[in-house]
Parts: C-alpha cells; structure tokens; sequence
C-alpha cells in the first residue's frame, strides 16, 4: 500500500504521505528515511502547527509563532531602544492569524474546514503537503508574516518565512521563528561560531561543532538577551524526558531523542535557553526566573547588534541594525536527528 489507512503497520519508509482533513485541524504522518514513524498536526483555530510528534515523542509545547523580540540587554536600555521600538514585544506576545493556504502535490485547494472536509476519505495521500499561515502584526502601521510549512515523504519539513517590510515601522530587535519545548534538553550540537556571538560580536567566534550541555544562560547581574550563535548551519536539541504522567522505568529515563534544525542557502543565527524573551524581561535579578520547566529555540534570520560602544547612551552601529521596512526571508529545515 502507498498509505497508512487505519493501520500504521502498513506504512513503509519514503511511501507517501497520509493527509487527514480533520473539521480543524490537518493531520500529516508517514515514516521518515531513518525508519521512524512522524506525526504532524496543524490547527485552524489556533493559527499554526500544535503538534510534531517524531518517533512517539511530542517536540511542541505551543504552536511556533514569528518572533519580533529579545530581552532587553543592558545597552537596549542605555540607548532607549526600548522607548522607540517597544511595540515590538506586544507584537511578540499577541499575534493575529488573518489567513490560511493549503496545497496539496502543489496545487492549491480550498480551506478543507466542515463541511468542505466531508469529500475526503480516510486514506488520502499525497507527496508533499504545504500549509501557509499569515500573521498580522498589532504594530502601527500594521505589516503581515507568511509562514510556510511543506512537508515531503520522510517527514522532512521545510520552513518558508516572509516578513513584509513596512514604511513607517520602527526597528527589530530580532526575528525569527520560536519554538517551545516541553521538557529540558540534556544538550545540544550545532556547527557554527564557538560561544556566544552577536552580528557585532563575532570576531571572536571559531567555526566548528560544539556541544553545550544542559540549557546555561549567562549570569548577569539583570536578566537579558544571551547565548545567541551566529553563523550556524545545523542545530540539534536532546532531550531524555516527555511530558507525561505515565511512570517511567530507568531504560526509558536513559533514552536521548533529537530534532535537527539546518540551514537552507544562507546561515542561520538562534539560541537555546530555558526561558522565552518575556520571561527573562520579567525578572530584575537571577533569582527572580521562573523555574526552568522547558526549552525554547529561537531560530533566527535577523539579530540587532548589542552596541555598547560607550556603555551607555551609544546606539547599534548602523550596519548591526535591521530595518522594520525592509522584507525579511529566510528558510530552514526541521527533522527527527539521528539517534546518538
């Protein structure tokens, strides 16, 4: 059989895609190239993908939306950063889901909701599935971000992601795509710059593969933007633990899973920390963080620069800023990583 149908043991690796189109929700599972079993949900209601399971394990504990902000760092503030560009963090926090596309084989169909969803079967199939959601932002002016998502037969998916410039829009502090983690990682690899890097502060970073074990953030004295990697053309994040309460025996504690993020064309910048940009901006000091439950991957194709040419008052150099009326495009790759 190309398909799943209702038993999963009649999937094979590299057949096609099993589409479901639930009354909210797209459904997309096969078996990827390394023999593992994937399962993808996409929610209308909520605007984007609620669910990658990759070989049993959940990968997403809210859907990935665009990010526009970082935690303040000790310069944002000297330079007033904050003051002309603060709109950006509520655009971080309340984002509006104006629109949706599918295709299916790349021909686009129309929103398959109820009762539209009713004329397909339980064992539909396709080679590549490709779902579109547009963000508007409740900055003023108001702009839009396309985020694109096409999946091929062994699961890899393809992220597209188009920030529409504004005239009139003040500059970003970041953006990027944020995805949270359900549980902590023990580690993660990435090749890219040594240590943490900014657009201004590279000159020190050694190309190369690192691992970095557990989720560390720099212990300034305030809370802010930190472990930022530039240049990166692979990320990979481990994890031993689900979010479950189903007892678990000590094999299973043992077991690492991963999830790779490559690079499609041009480098990619991110960080891996335990807390999102708002939560770090909650805290005045380190003892005030939450306590850490999660991860939280940035993948970013646009960071400002930390300035701090005089330590106070100086603002980003020009060339280390990013525009908010210039288009922002940049794609990367997500998929199961190999087991260790």
């Amino acid at each position: 059989m190309d398909c799943i149908g209702k038993n999963k043991k009649n999937l094979e690796k590299g057949s096609k895609l099993h589409v479901v189109y639930g009354d909210v929700t797209l459904g997309v599972h096969g078996i990827s190239d390394l023999g593992k079993t994937f399962d993808y949900i996409w929610s209308y209601s909520h605007g984007g993908m609620e669910s990658m399971v990759l070989d049993g394990k959940e990968w997403l504990y809210r859907e990935p939306h665009p990010t526009f902000w970082r935690a303040l760092t000790d310069n944002d503030r000297g330079s007033g950063f904050h003051l002309r560009s603060g709109m950006w963090m509520a655009a971080d926090l309340f984002q509006k889901c104006s629109g949706i596309q599918i295709a299916i084989d790349q021909k686009e169909i129309p929103l398959p909701i109820a009762p539209e969803n009713n004329r397909y079967g339980i064992e539909e199939c396709a080679e590549q599935v490709e779902i579109s959601f547009i963000y508007e932002t409740i900055t003023v002016p108001v702009t839009k971000v396309k985020v694109c998502y096409q999946v091929d037969v062994i699961g890899q998916i393809r992220v597209n992601v188009h920030y529409y410039g504004k005239k009139g829009l003040p500059e970003l502090p970041v953006f990027g795509m944020r995805f949270q983690i359900p549980t902590k990682a023990v580690f993660y690899r990435y090749q890219g710059l040594s240590k943490e890097t900014y657009p201004d502060r590279m000159a020190g970073g050694e190309p190369g593969i690192y691992t970095i074990k557990g989720l560390p953030i720099t212990p300034y004295l305030v809370p802010q933007d930190c472990n930022v990697h530039m240049e990166t053309q692979w990320l990979e994040v481990y994890r031993n633990t689900v979010k479950s309460n189903v007892k678990e025996d000590e094999k299973s504690k043992k077991e690492l899973f991963g999830i790779r993020f490559s690079a499609i064309e041009r480098a990619f910048a991110f960080s891996c920390i335990p807390y999102t940009a708002e939560e770090l901006e909650n805290a005045t000091h380190q003892e005030e963080l939450p306590f850490a439950r999660r991860t939280v991957v940035s993948i970013l194709g646009a960071v400002r620069g930390v300035g701090g040419i005089n330590s106070w008052g100086a603002d980003v150099e020009k060339e280390y800023r990013i525009s908010g009326e210039q288009d922002i495009v940049f794609s990367f790759l997500i998929r199961a990583a190999k087991e260790e």
